[in-house]
């Protein structure tokens, strides 16, 4: 089938990671269908009302068009949606849109269905639309969202947790929960030299609701208290501060903080590391999970939000959110070999079965086909 993917996130030059998991999505869905990406994003600094940047990125026709932003909002949507309009007479016209995020940019996929008749499908990520969140996220947000979803054929929540909090939102479209997808080609399992002291990891955009500032605490506990302990973290947020932080400890030794590094670099650094850490306020998912999981290492996680869905026995440990001391404790049983996982093997398994580019592609495709089907009658 002809896939056009469009996405309220999708990665581009002024943000180079946001919704990287759409692409990932993209290109799992491209395995088996031809797919084109289309994405609008404002820009302040740009003088023309448009500038296109049209490209073939892992095989896939990616057009990205930037409008000239301002701090009219209404002004900033129209310009979108224009935006979005040009794209689309630039591209093949699909037999099936693929929208991302029922945030307003997915409006476009309504006037599609509204005007060609083009049936579309969406996949949900947004944290705003968990049920824990849906008291402070605003009321024009959740109206735009249910009126998104009642035109869609289908949504594809990528936990149950977003599923039910969806529910809860009063959307009774047909749901599907699929999952971010892991590229098990990168993410894979790699001998390396044994880590004297146990290694720890964490990598994530480092905003406050993951807390990197208590993982790095925690481990200087732990060294403080005679444990041999290290940590890596980083990823594409304020490393400033954390650095500030580690200095301040005198932590430099054992605790490394690392900019924003490629996919490729985040493999190496799980399939160096002993465990991953995850102490967030609130996930939809955490990709991450997986991804350490497919290099054979396992998870000390918070229970929150879609999280515990992907933490099994054996795979990691649950610990509750923003307790500090459980997570101590979890790290010092991981240290001391107190808890028991399967092997790497077992846990890479889990990942290839239903989260690798073919698991997720196949479980697109048997929806893409059932909505496709009374078009092809």
């Amino acid at each position: 089938m002809k896939i056009l993917f469009i996405s309220s996130w999708f990665p581009n030059k002024l943000e180079p990671t946001n919704g990287n998991f759409v692409q990932r999505h993209a290109e799992a869905v491209a395995l088996k269908h031809d797919v084109e990406i289309l994405h609008t994003i404002g820009d302040f600094n740009q003088k023309e009302t448009f500038v296109f940047d049209d490209k073939i990125i892992n095989g896939i026709r990616t057009l990205v068009i930037y409008y000239r932003n301002s701090k009219n909002p209404v002004q900033n949507f129209i310009r979108r949606m224009k935006a979005y309009k040009i794209g689309f007479s630039k591209m093949q016209k699909p037999e099936l849109v693929h929208a991302n995020v029922l945030h307003n940019n997915m409006l476009f996929a309504v006037y599609l269905k509204k005007k060609y008749k083009i049936p579309f499908v969406v996949s949900e990520h947004w944290t705003a639309l968990q049920e824990e969140n849906l008291a402070r996220t605003s009321a024009n947000i959740k109206r735009i969202a249910k009126f998104i979803a009642k035109h869609a054929d289908y949504i594809f929540p990528v936990s149950e947790n977003l599923k039910n909090s969806l529910k809860m939102l009063g959307i009774k479209t047909p749901m599907k929960v699929i999952s971010n997808v892991v590229n098990t080609d990168i993410f894979q399992i790699r001998q390396t030299d044994r880590n004297e002291s146990t290694k720890f990891l964490h990598v994530s955009s480092l905003i406050p609701r993951k807390r990197p500032d208590k993982i790095i605490e925690t481990v200087h506990q732990l060294k403080a208290n005679g444990y041999d302990a290290s940590l890596e973290i980083g990823g594409d947020g304020d490393t400033a501060t954390l650095r500030k932080l580690v200095q301040q400890l005198n932590a430099e030794s054992y605790i490394t903080v690392f900019d924003e590094i490629s996919y490729e670099e985040v493999a190496e650094k799980m399939q160096a590391s002993d465990c991953f850490i995850l102490f967030s306020d609130n996930e939809t998912q955490g990709c991450v999970i997986l991804e350490s999981y497919a290099c054979g290492k396992p998870v000390i996680a918070t229970a929150v939000g879609g999280v515990p869905e992907f933490i099994k026995p054996g795979l990691g440990v649950l610990i509750e959110k923003a307790n500090e001391k459980e997570l101590y404790q979890s790290m010092q049983n991981f240290i001391e070999n107190k808890i028991t996982f399967n092997n790497p093997e077992v846990l890479r398994r889990f990942v290839i079965d239903k989260f690798s580019k073919d698991s997720i592609s196949h479980q697109f495709t048997e929806v893409y086909i059932q909505i496709g089907e009374p078009a092809i009658a």
